[in-house]
């Protein structure tokens, strides 16, 4: 496969694909709308995913008690410091389970996001036990005139480790949520956790294989990180050998094989996780996200690997 000229990539870039669309940079403005999920509020369980810190992922200017609007003001406030090439943004409706309401709620709370300038789309993250048929029919009528995509929390294709995190729904409520999305036309994003207890490297490769059935538009990949005052931190000290936990030249080797085994169609958002020090219960890497990127092009580069390298379609 040729790779020559400046500006191709071994994989298909998130950046690029937008860019592609809209002519120019466009930037995630995170919100937190002030929603909770399934297995907190007791609709099917407590305690949340063992992994889960809000706070960690966050940025400074997403805040429930804030409306909707008025952060979306200063996300973008924030992001032109940032990225001065960004001319428009997408409404990222980001913590917790973002359908986890009626379709009223959420029929205002998006509306109020898209009627602000500059605003040309919305993501929304949930959970595949928060979707049903009228709330999937408000994301198609909206997907007409607008970006939308609904961003499933994959996380592992395994029930043994959903069950063990506390996810509270099984690998299958994911497989159907996905397909009952990208059946009327709408963009399904899903995310992976690379790390989590008891798996086996092994194992997250064949991931890979069951991943690339599923009719979704992107995928985000993230090592796992084991915050401060999390339950998995105290899993952690019991059962420390339970975990893989990646080094940053470890995980992007890791990672190159696994895209190599990845559907080439998928659209990769991003390929690891950066959070703040403060809430790390182990060291972080360190490096910023930009740099780590940087680095996983180069490794891709130096083993010629590329997406789907080692990809068979199924028939």
């Amino acid at each position: 496969m040729d790779f020559g000229g400046s500006h191709r990539r071994r994989f298909n870039s998130y950046i690029d694909h937008m860019r592609g669309i809209y002519g120019s940079r466009v930037q995630k403005l995170a919100i937190d709308a002030g929603f909770t999920c399934p297995n907190r509020d007791g609709t099917k369980g407590r305690g949340g995913c063992t992994f889960c810190l809000n706070d960690a992922f966050n940025p400074s200017y997403c805040d429930p008690a804030r409306p909707v609007r008025q952060q979306i003001a200063e996300g973008i406030e924030f992001h032109r410091k940032r990225y001065k090439r960004a001319c428009n943004y997408v409404a990222y409706f980001q913590a917790y389970s973002n359908t986890h309401a009626p379709v009223s709620r959420l029929t205002d709370l998006i509306n109020e996001a898209l009627g602000i300038e500059g605003i040309v789309g919305i993501v929304v993250a949930t959970r595949p036990d928060c979707v049903d048929d009228e709330k999937l029919g408000l994301f198609r009528a909206l997907s007409d005139q607008y970006y939308v995509m609904i961003e499933y929390g994959i996380e592992s294709v395994f029930n043994k480790t959903l069950e063990r995190v506390n996810r509270c729904h099984s690998f299958e409520d994911t497989a159907r949520a996905i397909r009952m999305t990208a059946a009327r036309g709408i963009r399904a994003g899903g995310h992976m956790i690379f790390g989590l207890p008891g798996e086996t490297r092994d194992e997250m490769l064949q991931s890979a294989g069951i991943v690339s059935e599923l009719p979704l538009t992107s995928i985000k990949f993230h090592q796992l990180q084991i915050f401060r005052g999390t339950a998995m931190e105290q899993e952690y000290l019991k059962n420390p050998g339970d975990f893989h936990l990646f080094g940053m030249e470890d995980y992007l080797e890791f990672l190159a094989d696994y895209i190599e085994l990845l559907n080439p169609g998928f659209i990769i958002e991003r390929v690891a996780a950066e959070t703040p020090p403060r809430y790390a219960f182990l060291p972080s890497w360190g490096p910023r996200y930009d740099t780590v990127l940087m680095k996983f092009e180069r490794l891709l580069e130096e083993r010629n690997s590329w997406q789907g390298k080692r990809f068979v379609f199924k028939l």
